[in-house]
């Protein structure tokens, strides 16, 4: 039914104290509260839900004290000087903010095109409000420019599910079964400051004598509580799993029948691991031999056992092929899909799991159906009355969307809901730049947000309290997000202004500002797709606190546990895929000699829009802290609370040091709630994004640190004068000048250098020796100098084999390899190579012997 004029928000009137069963606003536990409202302000207590049993964290209780907030936006805000964002934001009416923007749209794509005006959502919207989103941007606009910022959270989880799996949901079992896995491997998540009411299934578990194992650079709250802690250097997630699946194979703890009858591809990911012997894997992730072999044995010895990942291993540029990793290593040991067992990923964001399952995303429709297979569009077409061929196909991806914006073929005009890219994104200055080469921005908020404060346009929003509609859990549990209170007068949900805005457009007919009647038409949008929901009704969630998907129909009981017969693969197997370990793409050197890694603390939440406004949190956590390790600070002469400055190519940002052993010497910590002259995001690495999921490199970039100052109540940001200028919208031929290194050293450079990997070989005869292939030779430059340190090499044949080593054509040394069998040979005496020579590997193998060997050389160059 068409909305009216402007977005109004139904009123009950003042009434009587009521109480609410509804869920907390904040992370993807989404746990269950009683809000009692009546005259404001609102009061909560937590409530015994199956996701909280009764706990809440400190960002939960204070929840609703943000519903009142001084700060919070009550009007719309317009720029006093139309087009002229120099000017200042002023309060305007509904009609002049919405007609502005509504012109906007209609010039823009009326001189550009359909594709200039774009959406970029969030992982907070309810699942209505996301499905509506989506169906705004390619019925209202007919445009292909939508993504969502969970784009930058789970999305690389999401493409490996997809592939390994044929599905994507976060935890395909309850979060309970956690408590009674008798082995727990959780890689690069921190639930004890990121969801705290979760740990009691942790610590339930480790009651029953369960082995808890934690993968972290940092010795964080979760890692205390541990049996055992692996420290790698963040960006080596991959290569640990791949030498962990090397032990167990190795070991014979793989599943063999398991792996034969129920998934493909093994025998290709066999060969790739056999490279990933476990000393090979300590020098490239720091996590000792020992550790391994405890944490694979802990794991294969369990009668249930599980292996959650989470942004930690997945915010990299291979950071699918990671979660990867991890999947190869839980179904080679049988556990996805045995009760109890299996691999998930720990959602981040509220509505984290649902945001991307019904139309934000740029590749997809409702149902997580994709929107280039011509039957899905035909089956939402038909739901939602329209030309299947007037559907748009894919748009760009998130930080793609972003950072095109104002070019020519890139979004000039953009509509951003419960999104602050301007804190959130990677390389944050740089998509500064770009939401300043717009012709017009809007964003809808309930604060004044970094990201709001560029907008021409800036519409208030009502809050979690105020809006009813449902949000999809870690676990894949669809919850009704319940109405406590009414919002604000005048203040609109994110729903109701999507309808208003359609109807303004002319196109109000397809959409409703009522969230049952939207989702009532999501479940039929999402009949027969990947993420069933049409046997879930309003009804059914009251009734049963949540319902699992897939659904498919009214009687079908919901899905808790994924995978026990089958995986929905065509073939009904899981896939194994072969993955390899790559390096950083910005290494670290004599000036950006460290590791700069992000992440969340306990009482601030995403990009602070909400959390720094909260006092009660302020108190806990007022200003940001780097943390450094004693050696670290002790070398550059920072003691705690000074203020420190780190600097990467992109930028620079301010901080108070926490010196803590907690965390890696080469290794820096900065969490990224914060914007301005304290934004994490404006030192992260937004050029080399992930190839499926377009994950940026959040978790990794090289970084220098100095001290500035000493302790002081305010950090005063980094001078503008001196700061790197982000990158151009064309990408550069020539490197751009590096920010002078603010660290002096005596240490003499050197570079590890390493010929390596799995080659096939062919005998002609033992002496007969030839080159085994051309990424195994190595021409030391000029003006330096190199010293082979070891070689370590495998047989898979069943003859003995020799590897040669070759200086400058001439015979060094020879290797011999027994049949099926390993070498492992130190080379600390052998003499200085000089610069120009050229070092190769040749083998040899007994005539019409074939099979493969493992090679790995490794030198130093000084």
């Amino acid at each position: 039914m068409p909305a009216a004029v402007s977005p109004e928000s139904p009123v009950r009137g003042a009434g009587t104290s009521r109480t609410t069963l509804t869920h907390c606003p904040y992370c993807s536990l989404q746990c269950g509260m009683k809000v009692t409202a009546g005259a404001r302000p609102a009061t909560l207590l937590p409530a015994d839900f199956p996701t909280n049993k009764g706990g809440l964290c400190c960002k939960g209780w204070s929840s609703t004290e943000l519903l009142d907030h001084p700060e919070r936006l009550l009007r719309p805000l317009v720029r006093a000087v139309d087009g002229d964002r120099t000017s200042p934001l002023v309060e305007a009416t509904w009609d002049d903010a919405l007609g502005r923007l509504v012109d906007a749209i209609e010039r823009t794509q009326a001189r550009y095109g359909r594709d200039a005006v774009g959406c970029f959502g969030g992982g907070s919207l309810t699942n209505e409000q996301a499905y509506q989103f989506g169906k705004f941007a390619r019925v209202a606009l007919r445009t292909s420019a939508i993504d969502y910022n969970g784009r930058f959270c789970m999305s690389s989880a999401a493409g490996a599910a997809n592939r390994a799996f044929g599905l994507d949901r976060g935890m395909p079992f309850p979060l309970s079964d956690i408590a009674g896995a008798d082995a727990v491997v959780l890689v690069g998540s921190n639930p004890a400051d990121t969801m705290p009411p979760a740990m009691q299934y942790f610590d339930e578990g480790r009651t029953r004598g369960a082995q808890h194992v934690v993968v972290d650079p940092r010795r964080t709250n979760t890692a205390k509580n541990a049996e055992l802690h692996l420290q790698p250097l963040p960006g080596t997630d991959l290569a640990l799993a791949n030498g962990l699946l090397h032990i167990a194979i190795a070991e014979g703890l793989v599943d063999e029948e398991y792996v034969a009858a129920r998934t493909t591809g093994f025998d290709d990911v066999k060969a790739g691991v056999a490279a990933y012997w476990p000393d090979r894997v300590e020098r490239l992730t720091g996590v000792p031999v020992e550790y391994q072999r405890r944490t694979v044995f802990a794991l294969a010895r369990a009668e249930k056992a599980i292996v959650l990942t989470a942004r930690g291993a997945e915010q990299h540029r291979s950071g699918t092929d990671t979660a990867q990793a991890w999947i190869n290593l839980a179904l080679a040991l049988g556990l996805p899909g045995r009760p109890g067992s299996g691999w998930g990923t720990v959602t981040g964001q509220g509505n984290g799991q649902g945001g991307r399952e019904h139309g934000q995303k740029a590749d997809q429709l409702p149902g997580y159906r994709s929107l280039r297979d011509p039957a899905a569009r035909s089956h939402v077409a038909a739901v939602w009355g329209v030309d299947p061929d007037d559907l748009p196909m894919p748009g760009k991806s998130a930080f793609e969307l972003l950072d095109a914006l104002g070019t020519d073929g890139g979004v000039r005009t953009l509509l951003v809901l419960a999104s602050n890219v301007a804190v959130s994104a990677p390389d944050a200055r740089r998509v500064i730049s770009r939401l300043a080469d717009l012709d017009f921005l809007a964003v809808s908020d309930f604060f004044l947000s970094e990201t709001a404060e560029l907008a021409d346009v800036v519409l208030p929003s009502a809050m979690w309290a105020e809006e009813d509609g449902t949000m999809t859990n870690l676990e894949g549990r669809v919850i009704r997000r319940r109405r406590a209170l009414d919002p604000p007068a005048g203040v609109p949900d994110d729903l109701q202004l999507l309808a208003t805005l359609a109807d303004r457009l002319g196109r109000g007919q397809h959409f409703s500002g009522d969230p049952e009647t939207v989702f009532e038409e999501l479940r039929r949008a999402s009949a027969g797709g990947a993420a069933d929901y049409s046997g879930i009704s309003y009804h059914r969630i009251d009734d049963e606190q949540g319902v699992f998907w897939p659904c498919p129909s009214a009687t079908h009981p919901g899905t808790p546990r994924l995978f026990t017969e089958r995986f929905p693969t065509p073939d009904g197997r899981a896939r194994f895929l072969r993955v390899e370990h790559v390096d950083a793409h910005e290494p670290t050197d004599a000036d950006f000699p460290y590791v700069l890694t992000t992440g969340r603390v306990l009482a601030q939440y995403q990009s602070g829009t909400q959390t720094r406004r909260t006092r009660s949190l302020q108190m806990v956590a007022p200003t940001p802290r780097a943390e450094l390790h004693p050696d670290l600070a002790r070398r550059l002469g920072i003691a705690p609370d000074d203020v420190v400055e780190l600097t990467t190519r992109r930028g620079r940002a301010r901080f108070h040091a926490q010196v803590t052993d907690a965390i890696r010497p080469d290794v820096v910590f900065a969490p990224f709630h914060w914007g301005g002259g304290s934004s994490a995001n404006a030192l992260t690495d937004a050029d080399a994004l992930d190839p499926t999921s377009k994950m940026p490199a959040f978790k990794v970039c090289a970084v220098a640190v100095a001290r500035v100052d000493g302790p002081a109540e305010l950090i005063a940001p980094p001078a503008t004068a001196g700061l790197p200028q982000p990158t151009a919208h064309q990408q550069p031929t020539a490197p751009e000048p590096r920010t002078p290194s603010r660290k002096r050293s005596t240490r003499v450079k050197s570079s590890p250098r390493f010929l390596q990997g799995v080659f096939p070989i062919a005998g002609e005869g033992l002496a007969k020796p030839g080159p085994i292939d051309p990424a195994l030779k190595y021409t030391v430059p000029q003006g330096a100098s190199a010293q082979a340190l070891y070689f370590r090499g495998g047989n898979s044949t069943g003859e003995l084999v020799y590897v040669l080593l070759v200086r400058d054509g001439e015979p060094m040394r020879w290797f011999p390899i027994g049949a099926k069998g390993d070498v492992h040979v130190p080379l600390r005496v052998v003499e200085d190579l000089p610069g120009g020579t050229v070092v190769e590997l040749h083998a040899a193998a007994p005539e019409g012997v074939s099979g493969e060997i493992v090679i790995d050389l490794g030198l130093v160059e000084v």
